[in-house]
């Protein structure tokens, strides 16, 4: 059985039932029953056209749920007429439901988990794993955004921007539990650039896959946090790095700069070096204004310093940091890294232990610590 063949098809069935006048959550529950079906009788007798097989067995699962729930009269007119089995394009479907499950109505936790079921396929308890949540608890969320979008028009235009935000969100998340959620945000991602021609789409399928190339160098042995400029370029993913690189050039090309785009130049120009002291900076520089001219970002902003400190010197990066207020998460570690290049190891040692403080996360936290062991000694 197939398993990625249903998972790819999930999105489009799932469309149709929409369409044609089902609501969200039953729809994505017959979704759910066919694909039950379809592990049971496909390995047996696989059907020549698994779309239109599932579309016809996810219809009849809805017809018998809506029946059986003595739903009211004019739904069961509306959908008395079973459809024959046949080819169904889900192309717009899909599309459509990447913008409901990112609608602007929905919280970004929640607008994660209705992508994660209802485009990605996982189930609840995969979902919870992963956001290391009790089952139930994701159940709830899944049920209160299902119920949220319920009412929504199908047929709006919804927007690509948010979609993608949520996707990135999933990406973020990198690894927990038992599912690989920043493999299952390029899966998703390439599944939506499949579907539609948009030049930010393409920029965040080339963002992840650029910062996925260098996954296996971020951490130590140990589990410990390996910084960028430290890891083993030896071990980055050339082929994922040059399917990132030639899905930006293709984008850039399309002449309409996006966030996305500007974010996977920079990650190109890092990958590009084949090693660290060889790093333009210089253009990162210049990329990181880019991105400020379409964000005003002050993360951007934070992340710009360290770029400026390398490209023209620590107390140039420590000028731009100064702009910057002092809460903004990293602006510790931000601090310590440039003030130690400048030759002040005494306040470095001091500003890495306040970062370290600060940390959202045991491996940043662990790592931040080492440093200011490190000038202490």
């Amino acid at each position: 059985m197939d398993e990625a063949l249903l998972r790819s098809l999930m999105p489009a069935v799932l469309g149709v039932l929409v369409r044609r006048g089902a609501d969200f959550a039953a729809a994505e529950d017959a979704v759910q029953d066919a694909l039950v079906e379809a592990v049971r009788v496909w390995p047996e007798d696989p059907p020549r056209d698994p779309l239109g097989w599932l579309v016809t067995a996810a219809w009849r699962k809805f017809l018998d749920a809506t029946r059986a729930a003595t739903a009211r009269r004019r739904r069961e007119d509306a959908i008395d007429a079973e459809p024959e089995q046949g080819p169904a394009s889900g192309t717009d479907d899909t599309l459509q439901l990447y913008f409901l499950c990112a609608h602007p109505s929905l919280t970004p936790s929640s607008a994660v988990a209705l992508t994660l079921r209802a485009v990605g396929g996982l189930t609840t308890r995969q979902i919870a794993q992963a956001y290391l949540v009790p089952e139930a608890t994701m159940a709830q969320r899944i049920s209160r955004a299902k119920k949220t979008v319920g009412d929504v028009r199908f047929d709006q235009r919804g927007d690509v921007a948010t979609a993608l935000r949520v996707l990135y969100l999933v990406f973020n998340e990198g690894y927990s539990g038992d599912v690989d959620l920043a493999a299952e945000a390029i899966r998703l991602t390439r599944q939506l650039a499949a579907v539609i021609d948009h030049p930010e789409v393409a920029g965040l399928l080339a963002l992840m896959l650029l910062h996925h190339a260098r996954r296996a160098s971020r951490t130590a042995s140990n589990g410990g946090l390996v910084p960028l400029a430290a890891q083993d370029r030896g071990r980055w993913d050339t082929k994922l790095i040059a399917e990132g690189v030639e899905i930006l050039q293709a984008a850039l090309e399309q002449d309409r700069l996006g966030e996305f785009q500007a974010q996977a130049a920079i990650a190109a120009l890092h990958a590009d070096a084949p090693v660290a002291e060889e790093t333009d900076w210089v253009q990162i520089v210049e990329w990181y204004d880019e991105l400020l001219k379409l964000t005003n970002s002050p993360v951007v902003r934070l992340n710009r310093a360290v770029a400026v400190g390398e490209a023209d010197g620590p107390r140039a990066g420590l000028k731009a940091l100064a702009e910057l207020d002092d809460s903004l998460p990293r602006y510790s570690a931000v601090a310590a890294y440039l003030h130690e290049r400048d030759g002040s190891p005494q306040t470095a040692a001091k500003l890495y232990v306040e970062a370290a403080e600060k940390a959202s996360n045991l491996a940043e936290r662990e790592y931040l610590t080492r440093q200011a062991a490190r000038l202490n000694n």
